[in-house]
């Protein structure tokens, strides 16, 4: 599995697990709580795999970037927060910071 795709989806099953941490209402649900100790397991182990290929604060970066705008889409989406123009420019700058960082990557 290349570095880029198992940091994408390490960055996807943090959104899943941070998901999890409200559905499962402070891990008090077990279901919801295995679901959500899953995902961070997955996420975890992924970021492990990315990071033998990828420098480490790029896919750090990326990682906890996929995290923050994936949770903040899904609290849009799911939970209708708000999407105020200033929010939007603020995960188009965090979305515009990991391309750069993709870009300018060695890997």
């Amino acid at each position: 599995m290349s570095g880029w795709l198992a940091l994408v989806a390490a960055g996807l099953f943090e959104v899943a697990w941070a998901l999890g941490l409200k559905y499962s209402e402070g891990l008090t649900r077990f279901w919801p709580a295995v679901a959500t100790l899953v995902a961070i397991l997955l996420s975890f182990g992924l970021m492990s795999l990315a990071l033998r290929s990828l420098p480490f604060g790029t896919a750090y970066a990326v990682w906890t970037g996929i995290g923050a705008v994936g949770t903040i889409l899904v609290g849009m989406i799911v939970y209708s927060e708000p999407t105020d123009p200033v929010r939007i420019l603020c995960l188009t700058l965090i979305v515009a910071g990991m391309v750069g960082l993709k870009l300018n990557s060695p890997v």
